[in-house]
């Protein structure tokens, strides 16, 4: 019955995992078209699919141009070049399952603001219009969507024929490996960590600069900028910059330190975030929003401030663990729990469980202030349309799965420290419901 179960599970991740390689790509083209050309309508975008059938997604999928591939070309390189010569502090992450320490250099806030500065000011002056990117915007989804499956057969290559380090290795599934990657710190040379890159510098900045762009475009378009684009395009830069300024805590969380470089990661981070994460932004373009100065004000106030309760949650935990326990939390001791586990090496180590803070609230927290936060830069789309929160709905239901996820992980590690930890602090995510 045992092993009934298994295979039922193993068959349902599989057909998922295919699920996702086959119908993310055309849905990432369907928002778009959706957004810019059909209103922000879904029904009018069904209505056309379902006259037309496959010739009419034929029809509306853009194919890449030189343009296209040229703005991704000088927006990766010039990334990638930040990412290089950029002084920054040595960061070292956590030590992974083989015993590696993955070495970082955190430079990710200076690059943030060379780029966005970079950006503006070749606006500025002239040099070049960013509402050229949302006039090609579908033929760069499409050359990312193509040129970033082809980033990730690399990477599954590269992962069987070099591996950067002894983290890294096959499961016997062509499809599993290309999913969830082969390698868990993949790079190229001795310095440039190619996860930082996907995930963080072209990601995480492809959605600040878009941000941007939104904003120039609707300007081009109406002679002026709504009080709505204006309070999506705060709060998202906000976040952002919260963000890089956190990113080397970034760099010890599940997506680094425990998911590998594959489709899931790699292809997401350049195509999932450049198009899903900014669509409210995308839609606010041609349907600029006055909200007023009073609910203007409250719903940026209320985003400003579930962004500083998820920059105060990971505050508190990086505290608590920099101190080795030995901080005060909410003006008292942190509460905790010596959690022991064994390495893969069969040694036994100790680690420090928090809590108290926030993260005594729910195992989880952070996440609540997290969507919330998605919610308030989503909310000045109002409720004409569906799709602009669909970024809302995605990002929890990704959070919900991490957090299931990590617990189960945890669970594996830490065994009965973790029952200890579970009854001290019941809830998940929400306190007192989930």
């Amino acid at each position: 019955m045992a092993e009934t179960k298994t295979v039922h599970s193993a068959l349902v991740t599989y057909t998922s995992m295919i699920s996702l390689l086959t119908l993310c790509p055309p849905f990432v083209i369907l928002l778009w078209y959706t957004m810019v050309h059909a209103d922000g309508s879904v029904l009018k975008t069904y209505e056309y699919l379902k006259q037309n059938g496959l010739e009419g997604l034929k029809n509306i999928w853009p194919m890449p141009t030189p343009t296209a591939w040229k703005i991704i070309a000088c927006f990766g390189a010039f990334e990638a070049f930040l990412q290089l010569v950029l002084p920054g502090k040595r960061f070292e992450g956590p030590v992974s399952p083989n015993g590696n320490v993955p070495i970082y250099k955190a430079n990710g806030l200076q690059a943030y603001a060379v780029t966005l500065i970079t950006y503006l000011s070749l606006w500025w002056f002239g040099i070049f219009n960013p509402a050229i990117v949302y006039d090609h915007l579908g033929e760069i989804y499409s050359a990312l969507v193509v040129g970033s499956f082809v980033f990730c057969i690399f990477l599954y290559i590269k992962g069987h024929l070099a591996p950067s380090s002894s983290d890294s290795g096959s499961s016997g599934n062509v499809i599993i490996d290309f999913y969830w990657g082969m390698e868990l710190y993949p790079r190229i040379g001795k310095h440039f960590d190619i996860k930082v890159f996907t995930n963080c510098r072209f990601g995480m900045m492809s959605w600040a600069v878009l941000a941007v762009t939104y904003c120039i475009k609707q300007y081009e378009l109406y002679g002026k900028v709504s009080d709505s684009m204006l309070v999506n395009t705060a709060l998202m830069l906000v976040y952002i910059t919260k963000f890089f300024l956190w990113e080397s805590g970034y760099w010890c969380t599940m997506d680094i330190a425990h998911d590998r470089a594959g489709f899931y990661i790699c292809w997401g981070c350049l195509v999932w975030v450049p198009s899903i994460y900014t669509s409210p932004g995308m839609y606010l373009v041609n349907h600029p929003v006055n909200l007023g100065t009073q609910l203007a004000l409250s719903i940026l106030i209320a985003g400003l401030l579930c962004i500083y309760i998820n920059y105060d949650c990971d505050r508190q935990r990086q505290e608590f663990r920099r101190t080795n326990g030995k901080c005060t939390i909410w003006g008292k001791a942190p509460s905790k729990i010596v959690a022991q586990y064994r390495t893969t090496k069969g040694e036994t180590k100790n680690s420090l469980l928090l809590t108290s803070g926030w993260w005594g609230l729910s195992r989880h927290f952070h996440y609540v202030p997290e969507i919330l936060a998605a919610f308030f830069w989503t909310v000045p789309a109002l409720f004409n349309h569906f799709l602009p929160y669909f970024y809302v709905v995605f990002l929890t239901i990704l959070l919900f799965d991490r957090a299931k996820r990590d617990d189960d992980r945890c669970s594996s590690k830490y065994g009965k420290y973790w029952k200890m930890y579970c009854d001290k602090v019941p809830y998940r995510i929400i306190p007192g419901i989930y």
